[in-house]
């Protein structure tokens, strides 16, 4: 969905049309995952950094447009509301340093966006909510200027759907756009996988995510509201629409899954054609089958249209670049705190993996306590209670912190394994264990300052920007002492939005 949409409207005969090329792009796939070369490259990483435009009192700034064209750098994208910027780092080969690599780019690339948004009193904000924000910020006269966005909010429709995410406080919003969707930011890692190890690196991913998911939490803050360490998972998946009670949840455009993959990359591409109608049937002119160049892969413009409009949480990627390859797109994890925060997260996950993907065949956990899990990790963090496998026993249930610190030498065998080199394994996971031992997640310590000050969401993102600025991993970061009784609350810009 990166790209441009030229037509806003179709027709019965585009959608059927449309429908006809998903079902042939499905034998073409066949063909595909067979040939000789293909997906055989050295396996890479890359990442998607999406970012909030804020002043440095926190108020969203509708200036991505102005910003880009100011740092004139293709990596820079707009995303679906005007405060909304993402980054598309460059990818990585696997070894020996993928991660210190990701690291300074990012880093190069949000001082990038903080000098273009200086005219504009604007800098970049990491974090998967913005607190901030209100209702009135996430309606359609704040989308981006990009056709694509109006027709995925047209072609999803506009009736109204309740959004809610109940926590330690309990927040409930009315919505006919996916613009509520901007709200969230993530750091998305793209990760290749050859064709014959798809199915065993998709159900690691998905087994993994939730106790990464626990540990990496940045999203408490939600409207406000003080709600799950993870707002983002809910309020993503319920800003998309179809979440009445009747949509079952394998059924959704957005959401987990519903079962252990068996069949490869072509078992989740059939799934998506013959479950999910298309949203957007714009196909593709001239010699839609053939290769962009002689001897290449076809393009499958429409199948990789109608995946990038399933958004699911672990998400496949064909890319005809090159030789081709295919790729999974691990979308669960928030934005920020810093580069150093989401760096050491894509360390721990693509380890963890790696590591399982090589070791195991299968699931060996009840798919719904998976399913389980990722929720569970979302509400409540590091605090959470997940199930994990154990052997021909039965599962048992562990603290994230606790089974975190158990798989960290797991991930650091997975890296090794893929030729990662030692001093790049220990920095990056070393973020991570002094993480987990001091139990200060970015979830952790936006709830701990919203509550010492007041509940004041303008000082608290005050002091997150002083502090994500330094660079500084966020287990490090000082948390303010309380203010004295008798202060005025902030209650940031606007009101209630219960």
């Amino acid at each position: 969905m990166g790209r441009d949409l030229p037509q806003r409207d179709f027709t019965d005969e585009d959608r059927e049309r449309f429908r006809a090329r998903l079902r042939a792009s499905l034998g073409l796939l066949d063909g595909l995952l067979t040939s000789p070369g293909f997906g055989a490259g050295e396996p890479t990483l890359g990442a998607e950094l999406e970012m909030f435009l804020v002043t440095r009192d926190g108020v969203p700034v509708p200036r991505n447009e102005e910003v880009r064209r100011a740092a004139a750098d293709p990596r820079l994208v707009l995303e679906v509301n005007r405060y909304n910027l993402e980054a598309n780092l460059t990818p990585v080969p696997l070894r020996p340093r993928p991660f210190t690599a990701l690291h300074d780019e990012a880093d190069t690339l949000l001082e990038a966006v903080r000098r273009a948004g200086a005219a504009h009193g604007a800098e970049p904000y990491c974090a998967g909510l913005l607190p901030t924000l209100r209702p009135a910020d996430l309606t359609r006269r704040n989308m981006s200027p990009r056709g694509r966005y109006a027709v995925i909010d047209d072609a999803l429709g506009r009736a109204g759907r309740g959004l809610r995410v109940s926590g330690e406080q309990r927040l409930r919003m009315r919505s006919d756009t996916f613009c509520a969707q901007g709200a969230a930011s993530s750091w998305q890692i793209h990760l290749t996988v050859r064709p014959e190890e798809f199915t065993r690196v998709h159900n690691a991913a998905q087994l993994m995510t939730a106790p990464v998911l626990a540990v990496a939490a940045n999203s408490p803050l939600l409207l406000g509201r003080r709600a799950w360490d993870e707002s983002r998972i809910p309020w993503y998946e319920q800003a998309f629409g179809q979440h009445r009670r009747r949509v079952a949840p394998a059924d959704r455009r957005s959401g987990f899954g519903h079962g252990w993959l068996r069949g490869g990359v072509r078992e989740l591409a059939e799934e998506a054609v013959r479950r999910y109608a298309p949203l957007v049937p714009l196909c593709s002119g001239g010699d839609w089958d053939r290769p962009l160049r002689p001897g290449g892969p076809p393009a499958l413009d429409e199948l990789r249209l109608h995946l990038g409009t399933l958004w699911w949480w672990n998400r496949p990627v064909y890319d005809p670049a090159g030789d081709g390859h295919l790729r999974i797109e691990l979308r669960a994890l928030p934005s920020g705190p810093t580069p150093a925060d989401m760096v050491a997260n894509t360390a721990l996950l693509t380890g963890l993996i790696l590591d399982r993907a090589a070791r195991e065949p299968g699931g060996e956990l009840p798919f719904a306590l998976a399913r389980e899990n990722f929720y569970t990790a979302a509400r409540d963090g590091m605090a959470a209670r997940l199930w994990w496998p154990a052997g021909p026993a039965a599962p048992v249930r562990l603290a994230a912190r606790d089974l975190v610190r158990a798989l960290l030498p797991r991930a650091a065998a997975g890296l090794a394994a893929a030729g990662v080199a030692d001093d790049e394994v220990q920095r990056w996971l070393g973020v991570v264990e002094a993480r987990v031992l001091t139990g200060r997640s970015g979830a952790h310590w936006q709830r701990r300052t919203h509550r010492a000050l007041g509940s004041d969401d303008r000082a608290t993102v005050r002091r997150y920007l002083e502090l994500s600025s330094t660079g500084a991993p966020v287990h490090s970061w000082p948390a303010p002492q309380a203010r004295a009784r008798g202060k005025a609350k902030g209650a940031g810009r606007g009101g209630s939005s219960r």
